[in-house]
């Protein structure tokens, strides 16, 4: 997936001659430099001795594919990272994160399902799931991450999954909204009445219809293949590719045509700051897109056996964005200048998490910061460039 690249000394000595001789910024040299690197086969990987655990500052182990955290709006299960490979990127529905479980208003419900349908429309109505199925498609893999996705222990609170759903921009055209409507929100249930001290009740979002063919958001019905199970939103869930998945709305019930003085929803103004939005704003209009910049993190640090000696693969994954990125840099503490790789082979799409490796060869024992970004300085990456997804990994021998 990558070969091993330029040496911390090598790098420094570029950056030095590069400012010297120039006086370019050293973010234009890591671009340089990255552009340079070319994308080769995988070196044989040697003899596995095994996996180095990652954390940050101390392990804040979780347990994987159960349950935890509480009940309802407090329910959370992470998915294990570390075990993904090549042919191995899609997350069965069993060990797809959680982040609330299904409501009562949900489970029992009776009978057919129905989405309300009404605000500046001709005329209100209720819209039969089962009718709406006739227009449902296959919307490919795309990755889902709760925008609290902060335990560098695991980072578990993403997954991907094959989406088969009704585009929402079809379901909109067809309840024709007046000249007024600017913007469709679309609702679903939630734990009403429940006391949590993470997250409040209310599950609703507002999205521009001027921007529902570009964003592709459908209401997915079935998830690998199969209906879409009760803690992911059975029967329909709002599904908004590289979007966060607070605004997956689940359980969706309703979808209302709106205008321009629409108010933020409760969702909206609890998760303004997670989705990077200057101010949690009184209308919904100013809000930005809860969109994922592209982001990167190692999943795991492999142990090897070569003939020279130990070598350590770094392997881990690439998302979000609005293009795929075929090229990254590492460094292995803050007083290491960031050395540039390529992704083998180069992802073809952003709308998955893509596999990457690199090897590395520590000068000494110790415990190291892995820390990535985009050497594309035009390419937004909020949270990577923020050491949102550093982690540490602890090296023994050498």
């Amino acid at each position: 997936m990558s070969r091993m690249l330029p040496t911390r000394r090598q790098v420094l000595g570029a950056f030095a001659a590069a400012s010297a001789a120039t006086l370019v910024e050293p973010g234009e040299v890591l671009a340089r430099l990255a552009a340079e690197a070319p994308c080769t086969g995988a070196a044989p990987a040697g003899e596995l001795l095994g996996t180095l655990p990652l954390f940050r500052n101390k392990p804040q182990p979780q347990p994987f594919g159960v349950k935890i955290s509480g009940q309802g709006l407090d329910a959370r299960l992470i998915t294990d990272l570390s075990l993904l490979e090549p042919d191995n990127l899609i997350t069965p529905n069993e060990l797809a994160y959680i982040r609330t479980e299904k409501p009562a208003a949900a489970a029992n419900h009776q009978g057919p399902w129905t989405l309300d349908a009404n605000g500046l429309l001709a005329q209100p109505q209720q819209l039969k799931l089962d009718d709406l199925t006739k227009l449902s498609k296959r919307m490919g893999p795309h990755l889902f991450e709760c925008s609290g996705n902060g335990n560098p222990s695991n980072f578990g609170l993403m997954s991907v999954a094959e989406w088969e759903g009704i585009p929402l921009a079809e379901v909109v055209a067809r309840l024709k909204p007046s000249k007024d409507a600017t913007a469709v929100l679309v609702s679903g249930y939630d734990h009403v009445g429940q006391v949590s001290q993470r997250s409040i009740v209310g599950a609703s979002w507002v999205l521009p219809l001027a921007d529902l063919e570009k964003l592709d958001a459908f209401l997915a019905i079935r998830m690998n293949g199969a209906p879409v199970p009760d803690d992911h939103g059975k029967p329909v869930r709002l599904a908004i590719p590289a979007w966060y998945g607070c605004s997956w709305i689940k359980w969706v019930n309703e979808v209302r045509l709106v205008g321009p003085d629409e108010p933020a929803t409760s969702q909206m103004v609890e998760f303004a700051n997670r989705t990077h939005q200057t101010a949690p704003h009184k209308l919904a209009r100013d809000y930005a897109p809860a969109d994922i910049q592209t982001a990167a993190t190692p999943v795991r640090v492999e142990k090897r056996k070569m003939p020279a000696g130990l070598e350590y693969r770094v392997v881990g994954i690439v998302w979000g964005g609005q293009k795929p990125v075929d090229r990254l840099a590492i460094r292995f503490g803050k007083d290491q200048a960031f050395a540039p790789f390529s992704i083998c082979p180069a992802p073809k799409t952003h709308a998955m998490w893509h596999l990457w490796e690199y090897r590395w060869k520590p000068m000494a024992p110790g415990t190291y910061d892995i820390a990535l970004e985009v050497p594309d300085p035009s390419v937004p990456q909020r949270r990577l460039k923020s050491g949102y997804y550093m982690r540490q990994v602890t090296i023994d021998a050498i």
